[in-house]
């Protein structure tokens, strides 16, 4: 498993740094917009498909997060200058590729508190191999909407610990931070608030690539927030969808898909009645907000977005992925134990 993840991580790196230095070199110097895009056209390519040469569940959903959607999207803005994109020729090579194919704050980076991290961090993976013992251990004796529920939980966890953890790497080597992986979702109080909280990275990615552009190009009209909200959950929900097949390299179901065509609708119709409820100001009890945002998240999710997980077995594969991480990395760390203990 390790030199498994070791030799991914050889390719992945050699295929970013290589891939980006020709978009710095010599896309760059082409004009803006369509011959630009025209010559990022193989290395969005390269990026869509390198998840699929990767031999583990965690590395192939690294590489998609962070290549097949990340820089892929950022490609985009840098081929037509979307909202004067920050990564820009002017930079160093360094800087350009690093901005390019990590989702870098636009503001300069304040030092965190490293034993608040290691305390948050420690206290995460607690949690998440508590949920992942609970699961493997007691997972046929326990009814699957509670299952999914738990699953919901390990989700947020395993955002938030490789976000915190690429975050500490990227600031020690670099100086600079990554953008917050979320904003306390949980405490969303409308489906609009929920979506502007959670996966910052996927949110922010989305706002620029496809909100603003479609919103811009119906600004005439006043729906065109609407139709930059609905387009933009449609292009989530075939990423995602991308997504699911390439961890599982299984036929799409298109379940994930509804799932945030039906967020986008309902996101859409709810903006629609905030306007009409008084301008807005009529507001539900914030307790009962939250939980209707939430249950709502809940109950859509357990109907579409965790099943296809669920049928291609991913969920086993991920927890079993885990559990072999988790050994391995005790090995380790007893056969260091060991040969201090005899020096």
């Amino acid at each position: 498993m390790g030199s498994s993840i070791a030799n991914n991580l050889i390719i992945y790196i050699s295929s970013i740094t290589a891939s980006l230095s020709y978009c710095y070199f010599i896309s760059s110097k082409l004009p803006k917009g369509l011959y630009r895009f025209i010559s990022l056209i193989p290395i969005i390519y390269l990026f869509t498909i390198l998840p699929l040469h990767c031999t583990s569940i965690f590395t192939t959903a690294i590489t998609f997060s962070f290549t097949t959607w990340l820089t892929n999207f950022k490609l985009i803005r840098f081929a037509f200058d979307l909202d004067h994109s920050p990564f820009h020729p002017s930079h160093s090579l360094l800087k350009f590729i690093t901005i390019a194919s990590l989702p870098i704050k636009s503001k300069t980076a304040r030092p965190t508190d490293p034993n608040r991290f290691r305390f948050k961090l420690v206290f995460q993976l607690l949690i998440f191999s508590i949920l992942v013992k609970l699961v493997s251990t007691y997972k046929h004796h326990i009814h699957r909407n509670i299952i999914m529920v738990v699953y919901c939980g390990l989700l947020f966890l395993i955002i938030d610990i490789v976000a915190d953890v690429s975050n500490s790497l990227l600031f020690l080597l670099t100086g600079l931070e990554l953008e917050p992986s979320s904003d306390q979702p949980y405490l969303a109080t409308s489906l609009q608030d929920f979506w502007g909280r959670w996966n910052l990275m996927v949110t922010n990615t989305l706002r620029h690539t496809v909100y603003k552009p479609v919103r811009s190009v119906f600004s005439n009209y006043k729906w065109a927030p609407l139709a930059g909200v609905i387009v933009a959950f449609v292009v989530s929900g075939l990423m995602h969808e991308l997504f699911v097949y390439e961890l599982s390299r299984e036929e799409p179901t298109w379940e994930m898909t509804w799932f945030f065509v039906i967020h986008g609708v309902c996101v859409a119709v709810e903006m629609v009645v905030k306007r009409c409820l008084v301008g807005g100001r009529w507001r539900l009890p914030e307790f009962v907000a939250r939980l209707l945002t939430v249950g709502f998240v809940a109950a859509t999710g357990m109907w579409l977005f965790f099943p296809p997980l669920i049928k291609s077995r991913l969920d086993v594969r991920i927890l079993e992925e885990y559990t072999s991480v988790i050994n391995f990395v005790k090995v380790i760390f007893f056969n260091t134990l060991m040969s201090l203990k005899f020096m």
